[in-house]
């Protein structure tokens, strides 16, 4: 990685040396100061200046696709570019953006969307229905498939039927009753009918002014943005740090106002420097090691089983995330209101891990795990696991790789390995990652009874009968899915006193969801 401007100024080697140093010096030297956990007291907002944010991850495959977003940097950059209809706010709740509202009709098989007025991209063409309804064809189109495609399979592609110039209907083929999650999401952002990615018009708060995949872009003022008084800033640049150690020295030195994913060893440094902030949101995000259920050995149920039952998670938990989080119990979406949590605690029981391993034939069984710095706590987790799988007989040979490498031509295709996920309701996750046309189901996961379940579960409109579904659901894979959910790691960043607007955010998107549209600076 290269630093674009601040290749100019210092080496990489530099800055990591200058942070070691300042890391050093605060340590011996700084008093306890009051980090807090938001900015809420910083006053009124003032406009210009410029944000420099560190995020962790990026390759040369980084993207500014609206659809196609796969890491932290790519998040980052389509949140800046790219409204939706709706936004969750830092309670997961949805609120009104380019839509003043989104309703469904009594069985959710259509959806009206009221676009609000005077809207207009970054070029200063007004947003219409036409282009919504641009952007959900792609979304959904099959022969060029986005993060939503899946999601959008029940889409009647053909049955948009605009009502008026603002009001616009979208249909499906049977209920979609979590619509309104679906368009909230970073992957739904609204482009014109005429969309180049590689040249994008904005609909967001800042606009593309220069982007190098693997080092940095650079986003300006989006003069046509329809909130009053946003962005705040003149110009954001994210910078890829695929190393957590570079990433936190570039804070320490200046280089960066603001970094994601702080790594938790480095928190309590961080909270004694006077200069500095600590911002820290409870999520239902989660880094799940991965087994692919269609692969030896973890194609034999009790060989995963075997694996939940070996990992000690609140050794995870108070190793690897410092205490900053909580312990999981193989199922995700626990923030969900269908959420099981009357199933009983999963925990460590060696005993019986190495009865279901001889029950499998995998005595001293030996196994690579494909970890890297894509997310906080990757690398230590793996190291973890490892050690705590020798009490099993298990070896686990722990394959650190570069970012670029586990994103590639790999990627979804490692026999075991992680990945991480921000804080989605069920049915919006499974359809992210456990559907057998999931975009990124890592397990290979097509269990014909859960398949079943979730389907039914995805266009049932009575909540309470989707509740029944969901819970069934998850009780089979908590039962025999290839995830292994050890915990719900806190989002944990860092920014300097100059920085203000960032607030602690249930999504466990990095930095208050990356929304610097609400960030402004002091000198």
């Amino acid at each position: 990685m290269t630093l674009g401007n601040f290749r100019r100024r210092r080496s990489r080697r530099a800055i990591a040396t200058l942070g070691a140093a300042l890391i050093a010096v605060t340590a011996l030297t700084s008093c306890s100061s009051d980090s807090g956990n938001s900015d809420a007291e910083s006053g009124t907002p003032v406009s210009g200046g410029s944000l420099t944010v560190g995020v962790v991850g990026g390759s040369a495959k980084d993207s500014l696709d609206a659809h196609k977003a796969v890491t932290h940097p790519d998040e980052a950059r389509v949140i800046q570019l790219y409204d939706r209809l709706l936004e969750m706010n830092t309670n997961l709740e949805p609120e009104p953006a380019l839509a003043t509202s989104v309703t469904s009709n009594a069985d959710a098989t259509i959806w009206t969307v009221k676009l609000r007025d005077g809207i207009k991209f970054s070029d200063g063409r007004p947003i219409t229905v036409d282009d919504v309804i641009a952007t959900y064809l792609r979304i959904s189109d099959p022969d060029n498939p986005t993060n939503g495609t899946a999601s959008m399979k029940t889409l009647d592609r053909d049955g948009f039927v605009k009502v008026d110039d603002r009001t616009l209907e979208i249909h499906f083929t049977a209920p979609k009753v979590n619509f309104k999650e679906e368009v909230a999401g970073y992957s739904s952002g609204i482009v014109p009918a005429d969309y180049d990615p590689k040249n994008p018009v904005s609909s967001g708060p800042y606009m593309l002014k220069s982007f190098t995949p693997g080092e940095q872009s650079t986003f300006e003022r989006n003069p046509n943005y329809w909130r009053d008084g946003q962005p705040y800033l003149d110009d954001v640049t994210i910078v890829d740090f695929p190393d957590d150690t570079a990433r936190v020295n570039a804070l320490l030195s200046g280089q960066v106002d603001a970094v994601d994913q702080v790594p938790l060893g480095q928190v309590k440094v961080l909270k004694q420097n006077p200069q500095m902030k600590i911002l820290e949101s409870k999520t239902s995000g989660f880094t799940p090691f991965t087994m692919r259920v269609d692969q030896a050995p973890f194609n034999d149920p009790k060989v995963r089983e075997a694996f939940r039952l070996i990992v000690n998670r609140q050794q995870m938990v108070d190793q690897v995330l410092a205490g900053h989080g909580e312990i999981g119990n193989d199922m995700y979406s626990r923030f969900d209101e269908c959420y099981p949590s009357d199933i009983p605690q999963r925990k460590q029981d060696i005993k019986k891990a190495k009865q279901l391993l001889k029950e499998a034939g995998q005595e001293n069984l030996e196994v690579d795990l494909v970890t890297s710095p894509v997310a906080a706590g990757f690398v230590e987790a793996a190291q973890v696991f490892s050690q705590q799988a020798k009490k099993a007989g298990v070896t686990i040979n722990v394959k650190k790789v570069d970012p670029g490498v586990f994103y590639g031509d790999q990627y979804l295709q490692w026999t075991f390995s992680q990945d991480f996920y921000f804080t989605h309701g069920y049915l919006s996750q499974i359809q992210a990652g456990s559907m057998p046309d999931a975009p990124y189901n890592e397990t290979h996961w097509a269990d014909p009874e859960w398949v079943t379940t979730a389907e039914q579960a995805l266009t049932t409109v009575d909540k309470g009968k989707r509740c029944e579904l969901i819970k069934q659901a998850q009780k089979i894979e908590y039962d025999r899915g290839g995830y292994i959910v050890w915990g719900f790691p806190n989002a944990i960043d860092a920014y300097a006193t100059k920085v203000h607007g960032l607030t602690p955010d249930k999504s466990g998107i990095p930095l208050t969801g990356y929304r610097f549209r609400q960030v402004w600076v002091s000198e």
